[in-house]
């Protein structure tokens, strides 16, 4: 009977997204937090140069012959296919090590700026090339809380929380939607923040798009953490034990 006194106690918790979004009225807002990944230390760059010479293609895409517009490719292999062990690792330094160029810092650099960077340092060999950048490692991590906790490779290099929380399956109803973890790792610099899912400012939070290598950890409500204590394995036993000596005062009386 305690115990039953006690969950109907429980404040009533709030299952719904951005709550305070009004009902029934046109919320349109100016996105102006959908910041451009740039380049860290540790990245897998897919690098494709593109242009009239197969050699320098050859020389420059890992094996992945890309030919001008027009034409096949070596193989019938698409030129931005990233197959294992393909990909420019950018080291502590925030560089690339190229064949011929050497080493070419990009850390710091969005995709299309260091597209252009490339550009300029291979035409200086090579006639009018094409280069393209990717992330061949852009992976989120979803744990806690959720249907399906784990690590998702996102191929389109753009993913919101929410659209991270779909690929986990959405939080589980003993997920605390008021006080999600993100961390996120930048510059050397690792940062936590908390943010409010029933809460309609998410969208425009600089965390509603998520970056590389971000984490969201979903924590569990109260009620799921006492399911999980000591306290909670022993209560059974101690309800019994209480109710068999209520019986055996009362036989005995």
């Amino acid at each position: 009977m305690i115990a039953l006194l006690a969950s109907s106690c429980a404040s009533n918790r709030k299952l719904t997204y951005f709550s305070n979004l009004n009902a029934g009225s046109d919320n349109r807002t100016e996105i102006k937090n959908n910041i451009e990944p740039k380049i860290q230390a540790d990245d897998l760059l897919g690098i494709t140069v593109s242009s009239l010479s197969s050699e320098s293609n050859t020389l420059f895409n890992n094996g992945t012959i890309t030919a001008p517009a027009g034409t096949i490719t070596g193989g019938g292999a698409s030129p931005m296919a990233a197959k294992s062990g393909e990909g420019y690792l950018v080291d502590k330094s925030g560089e690339v090590n190229l064949p011929v160029l050497g080493k070419i810092k990009l850390a710091g650099l969005t995709k299309e700026e260091a597209g252009e960077k490339l550009t300029n340092e291979i035409k200086k060999s090579v006639k009018n090339p094409t280069v393209n950048v990717r992330f061949l490692n852009f992976k989120i991590t979803v744990i806690g809380e959720v249907n399906r906790p784990a690590t998702f490779t996102v191929p389109t290099e753009k993913v919101t929380v929410l659209e991270a929380l779909g690929l986990a399956g959405d939080m589980t109803a003993f997920g605390k939607r008021e006080n999600v973890l993100i961390i996120r790792e930048k510059d050397g610099v690792r940062n936590a923040i908390r943010v409010d899912f029933t809460n309609k400012d998410l969208l425009n939070s600089q965390y509603f798009y998520l970056q590389q290598n971000d984490v969201v950890y979903v924590e569990p409500v109260k009620a799921k953490v006492l399911q999980g204590s000591a306290s909670s394995f022993y209560l059974p036993i101690i309800s019994v034990a209480v109710s068999l000596l209520s019986i055996l005062v009362f036989a005995l009386r």
